[in-house]
């Protein structure tokens, strides 16, 4: 027998430049491995894991004990409302940030690239290279005027999450809440609206996890391109607040968009708890339901890693062929897993950069 079939995987969301940033920012230990985090170049090449969205995050100031979300004798979450960030402290986050990416790439000796459309994620792939795409979870770094769009644009940023989970001058982030809908809060602001059709013609994907209810929906009235939630899951299976409800998921399949199955286990189970403890069926049932809703093209995977609590089935990077198993377990197609766990990212980042190109006359990229 010749060696087990590996599945490639392309991921929708990981914090692993918030964790560099925070302890490494030569960028080495990623390169080298380490026995922190969830993802290493080590660890990835022994899961598959070709390539993903890699976030930059800006975090908040420490919360005292009594204020950090836990849940009350009824089962309830009710995380605190978050401040909003200053926007001088969340730029100089982000470029440091950026900065850890570039380290990164230049220390490889080619064995990273970071990769700015879906034909350079593709050819990395050939070259036996790690696909870095960068993108912005908050967009706290921009401006009211935008300019610092176009300078992120032009560093390599392709997919921008509008908020994380508190204000800012373009929307309202969903708060932590359990059980909720993520009907909480006001839509976009006028900003915000700006923002999104700047991003539609640029080719940035605009991501819509952590935005909430009213701003998802005004997403949809104004962007002309692909909506993307890339680390979310079914809010009818875990009724968290931060999950999409079917109307939403109907709402991107439309678009032609695509989501990112989270792997956060406070975003996969029943019961809201964060238990390493979830088994990989509870991860296959939000896919079936994704599938349902969003089609085949619609469905990927956005683990979250290095950003939350993950199932010890997993465990890291390395550990991403037991979720394929249980993929294949559960009676999905080799052809199936392979759009899921790889080439639904590169499809939607493909067609949102053709929409942005025949808007403004310019050449159009490529696809994969």
């Amino acid at each position: 027998m010749g060696p087990p079939v590996t599945q490639r995987i392309f991921d929708g969301h990981n914090d692993v430049l918030l964790r560099l940033w925070q302890r490494d920012r030569t960028g080495r230990r990623f390169l080298e491995g380490g026995d922190d985090g969830h993802v290493d170049l080590l660890r990835a090449r022994r899961g598959g894991l070709k390539g993903g969205l890699f976030a930059t995050f800006v975090p908040d100031a420490p919360r005292a004990p009594q204020e950090r979300r836990a849940p009350g004798a009824d089962g309830r979450i009710e995380a605190p409302p978050l401040a909003a960030l200053g926007r001088e402290r969340a730029l100089d986050v982000t470029l440091a940030q950026l900065a850890v990416a570039f380290r990164v790439e230049r220390a490889s000796d080619g064995a990273v690239k970071i990769c700015r459309t879906a034909d350079e994620i593709a050819a990395a792939a050939a070259d036996e290279a790690f696909a870095m795409m960068l993108h912005l979870e908050g967009a706290e770094a921009i401006g009211p005027d935008l300019d610092e769009l176009d300078v992120l644009h032009a560093a390599g940023v392709r997919s921008i999450g509008l908020v994380w989970s508190r204000p800012t001058i373009f929307g309202h982030g969903v708060p932590f809440r359990f059980p909720a809908t993520p009907d909480i809060g006001d839509g976009l602001t006028e900003r915000g609206v700006a923002l999104v059709k700047a991003c539609n013609a640029l080719g940035v994907m605009v991501d819509v996890s952590h935005l909430n209810e009213k701003g998802f929906w005004d997403v949809v009235r104004v962007s002309d391109a692909p909506i993307v939630a890339t680390h979310s899951n079914a809010h009818v299976i875990c009724p968290v607040s931060r999950n999409l409800t079917d109307a939403q998921m109907d709402a991107i399949r439309d678009s032609e968009g695509v989501v990112g199955l989270n792997f956060a286990t406070f975003f996969l189970r029943e019961d809201g708890q964060r238990s390493v403890e979830t088994p990989l069926s509870t991860m296959t049932r939000h896919l079936d339901h994704m599938l349902e809703k969003l089609g085949p093209r619609g469905v990927a995977f956005g683990s979250d890693f290095d950003g939350a609590l993950i199932p010890a089935a997993i465990g890291d990077a390395s550990g991403l062929q037991n979720l394929v198993a249980a993929m294949a377990a559960a009676g999905y197609g080799d052809d199936l897993i392979d759009q899921i766990a790889y080439r639904n990212w590169l499809d939607v980042l493909a067609r949102t950069q053709r929409i942005a190109a025949r808007s403004t006359g310019t050449a159009e990229p490529l696809t994969s």
